[in-house]
């Protein structure tokens, strides 16, 4: 039983609860959507990386003595051996994040499901060959739903520009069982200057609606590069 990756690297967690929080980023390869902003493209649009067996991961994972393990993407709730994976790790006793977009549905072991639900900013140009397929699998309510009954979780929606806030309160209408203090809103860029430009408006805007501010640390500390 293997699992594609395209990287496995310790940081520290850059968004959302466990911000600051040294971690295992255990990064699977392969997506169902193509999102513009998407900041790890050699997991989306050219999707590459390498067959690891789940004792090779662990054994991995062990070398960096971290209680704290992010499964991440790409979207990793993909490969089916993300359950098995997730369990192993639970045996090992770590403290799971699993980070999704909340479009498929796998009964994974986690602590915290951190899904990223995608807003029609995500979307590629409407001329791209994605578009359409990107567009009928951004959204699964029934998907949402299950995953929010079942699992602690957090909502972490990418912002670009003001009007994207009416869109994040439709997309919350759907699902009124949504605490807003587990919705979190984060700038979309992958520059320091590009957060701060957002953070001006965006930090404000969140707290007036109940909901969190969501910084990306880990941009800020080391910039956008692999591995971090």
């Amino acid at each position: 039983m293997a699992v594609r990756l395209s990287e496995i690297f310790v940081s520290i967690q850059g968004e959302g609860r466990y911000t600051g929080t040294r971690s295992v980023f255990v990064r699977t390869t392969g997506c169902n959507l193509r999102c513009v902003y998407c900041d790890t493209p050699d997991t989306s649009w050219s999707p590459r990386g390498t067959a690891w067996s789940i004792d090779e991961i662990l054994a991995e994972v062990a070398r960096y003595d971290c209680e704290h393990v992010v499964l991440t993407g790409g979207e990793p709730m993909l490969p089916p051996e993300i359950v098995p994976l997730s369990q192993a790790l639970r045996d090992s006793g770590h403290v799971i994040t699993v980070e999704t977009a909340g479009t498929v549905d796998r009964p994974v072991i986690a602590d915290l499901l951190s899904i990223s639900p995608k807003l029609s900013n995500s979307r590629p140009d409407k001329e791209h060959r994605w578009f359409s397929r990107h567009v009928e699998v951004q959204h699964q309510p029934a998907v949402m739903q299950r995953l929010m009954t079942d699992y602690d979780y957090q909502l972490k929606f990418v912002i670009d520009t003001p009007d994207d806030l009416r869109e994040v309160e439709d997309y919350l209408a759907v699902l009124p069982t949504v605490d807003p203090q587990h919705v979190w809103l984060m700038p979309q860029g992958i520059s320091k200057s590009a957060l701060a430009e957002r953070q001006l408006w965006l930090e404000p805007a969140a707290n007036a609606r109940g909901y969190r501010y969501c910084p990306r640390l880990h941009i800020e500390m080391f910039g956008h590069q692999r591995g971090t």
